[in-house]
């Protein structure tokens, strides 16, 4: 199984890239979906967080209150860096692990599987993948995109997107970049150019 890490920035439109890879048969998990997943009440890591930070992060149904959570950790680095201690060895633990079971399916060796995780590279998860796989956009779209998608100020989205890695310097760990700047069309195309080099090359090593 070839094992591709998927990842770019708040934005960037990684998870339609991600979306697009899974119609064309790869396997992909989901970052975003798995720290949802970890979070969920009831688990020792939403206890954590509750004792942590007060039991005002938790809704009326004492399930996580993502959009206040978020609120606090985006403007305070200490207290993003406590949330992260809390759930990152968890998500990382819950993805391997998933790895792991799908290595072991019938059939999984000719498979794509793709990790798609913002926080790849930050977390390690890099590690573990045979290459990585980054999408960009360019900086005013990227802001204009979180406006739009979660109802942010101006201000709001570029907070979010100075708390993680920039994006210049992710990219210094990608094989292969694609540029989301522009229509779907163009971005499928890139996808599907990569997929194509990415086999040749694979099956020229292994010939």
């Amino acid at each position: 199984m070839l094992v591709i890490g998927l990842t770019g920035n708040i934005g960037s439109g990684k998870s339609t890239v991600g979306r697009y890879l899974e119609s064309l048969g790869a396997i992909v998990i989901d970052a975003d979906q798995v720290a949802r997943e970890v979070v969920q009440p009831g688990t020792p890591a939403l206890v954590e967080i509750a004792r942590v930070f007060g039991p005002g992060v938790l809704d009326s149904k004492g399930a996580l209150d993502r959009k206040k959570m978020g609120s606090i950790v985006f403007t305070n680095p200490k207290a993003r860096e406590k949330l992260n201690e809390i759930t990152h060895p968890r998500i990382v633990e819950a993805i391997e692990n998933e790895k792991l079971k799908l290595y072991n399916l019938p059939g999984s060796r000719d498979r794509l599987l793709v990790i798609d995780a913002p926080l790849l590279i930050e977390v390690g998860l890099h590690k573990g993948v045979d290459e990585i796989w980054a999408v960009k956009v360019d900086d005013q779209k990227q802001v204009e995109r979180l406006i739009e998608r979660d109802g942010l100020s101006d201000e709001e989205a570029r907070a979010r997107i100075a708390a993680q890695m920039p994006q210049a310097e992710k990219l210094k760990y990608a094989r292969r970049v694609i540029d989301n700047s522009g229509s779907p069309e163009e971005t499928r195309r890139q996808v599907d150019r990569h997929l194509a080099d990415l086999k040749k090359e694979h099956f020229q090593e292994t010939d």
